[in-house]
């Protein structure tokens, strides 16, 4: 569409074709001509040339953590045969990451390309599409301007806060060797192996093919002295309990899952993720910090649905960590009854309110529900660990180091 720049000269072009019919001067009249037909070449180009245009973009981190700085970069490469003149380029960014981003360029080279960068720091978890962009292209006279969108995202994921949690000689997570966190096959007479299903991070040479070809799915042959050791995370995701998304407790509840997770899966476990929405789901790292960074709180009241699900998922060995709030006295006994068939077990108790925010009597009766549910849990076995929304779980963690190896047994 015509700028304003090119209204003026359009409009000019009338007055000066006007005086030229009034003085009958055959000059004017061609210059007249000239400059209304401007105008009009000038759009024809910029339609000519805006379809030659390539934007792609490129992320320094696909996956950050809250307060890192990301650097996006976009090149733009001109494949018209004609330089472009200034263009305006615009990246549509979240609201959660701050507003649109909006880049000068002063032009392109024909078959040229040039790049442009800025850069953006994300303050809370969460998945963020960027894009699309947007470049407002005009004429080398400026008469013109037209806006071409590129419908190309990516994806930026913003992972919880990951705290890093020391672990000891002895694993505070079950029977291990060493931090290999490994378990011994018992092999009688001819059974020289067992088979399981492919994980992810597994060898491929150690792929069984006969039963592949059986079962039509990826079997490990494990015929070592070892195997993973295997772990159940458990996150209470209902408003009842911890608050909304983005609450201090929610936000502290999924910070202490990814620690507790990352910890665990970088010292061997196989880990299955559960919270109300979600059943026991085998979760690599990765997977386990992207699930993480798009959940969010669940309108369910009651845990039974969940605690139940977990038992699918229990074994003697299997380790539990189970991260909530305090529970009341009823919901108390189905979590001892779902850890009994467990084998090691921790509680993260997250605070729904920082008790030294209420009134006493509501700071006693909060605090009294907590100190209950600890004693409770740990005369079942449980290992026990209590936050407020602002405490640090690394803090925690080592204060208790003395205890955590007991678990170990």
């Amino acid at each position: 569409m015509p700028s304003g720049r090119g209204a003026v000269v359009f409009a000019a072009a009338l007055a000066l074709w006007l005086v030229a019919r009034i003085a009958g001067s055959p000059t004017l009249h061609i210059i007249a001509v000239g400059l209304a037909v401007l105008p009009i070449a000038a759009i024809a180009y910029t339609r000519w040339s805006r379809q030659r245009l390539r934007v792609r973009r490129r992320l320094s981190d696909q996956r950050v953590q809250p307060g890192r700085r990301v650097t996006v970069e976009l090149e733009i490469e001109n494949e018209s045969p004609a330089s472009t003149s200034f263009l305006l380029l615009e990246d549509a960014i979240p609201p959660g990451l701050g507003r649109p981003a909006r880049l000068v360029l002063t032009g392109i080279h024909a078959r040229g390309t040039t790049r442009a960068s800025y850069s953006l720091v994300a303050q809370s978890r969460g998945r963020y599409s960027l894009g699309p962009v947007s470049v407002d292209v005009s004429d080398p006279f400026a008469l013109t301007r037209s806006r071409i969108a590129f419908a190309g995202r990516d994806d930026l994921v913003v992972t919880p806060v990951v705290e890093e949690l020391e672990a000891g000689p002895a694993s505070p997570f079950g029977q291990t060797s060493g931090l290999s966190l490994a378990k011994h096959l018992f092999r009688t007479g001819e059974e020289f192996f067992t088979m399981r299903a492919y994980q992810e991070g597994d060898d491929l040479r150690r792929i069984h093919w006969p039963s592949v070809a059986r079962s039509g799915e990826l079997m490990i042959r494990q015929d070592e002295s070892t195997r993973r050791s295997s772990a159940v995370l458990y996150l209470d995701t209902r408003q009842s309990a911890l608050g909304q998304g983005r609450a201090p407790a929610f936000e502290r509840a999924v910070s202490a899952a990814a620690s507790i997770g990352m910890l665990l899966t970088r010292h061997g476990f196989t880990m299955r993720l559960s919270t109300m929405q979600l059943a026991p789901t085998s979760v690599s790292e990765d997977q386990l910090l992207d699930t993480l960074a798009g959940i969010s709180h669940d309108g369910t009241r009651s845990s039974s649905h969940a605690l139940s699900r977990l038992r699918s998922a229990a074994s003697a060995e299997a380790t539990l960590v189970a991260i909530t709030a305090p529970p009341d006295a009823s919901e108390l006994a189905g979590l001892v009854r779902v850890g009994s068939v467990f084998g090691p077990r921790l509680a993260i108790l997250v605070y729904p309110t920082d008790p030294a925010s209420l009134p006493p009597d509501r700071q006693g009766q909060l605090e009294g529900r907590a100190s209950s549910a600890r004693l409770s849990l740990s005369r079942s076995g449980w290992e026990v660990l209590v936050l407020a929304p602002d405490d640090r779980l690394r803090d925690v963690w080592q204060r208790s180091r003395t205890a955590l190896p007991a678990l170990s047994g």
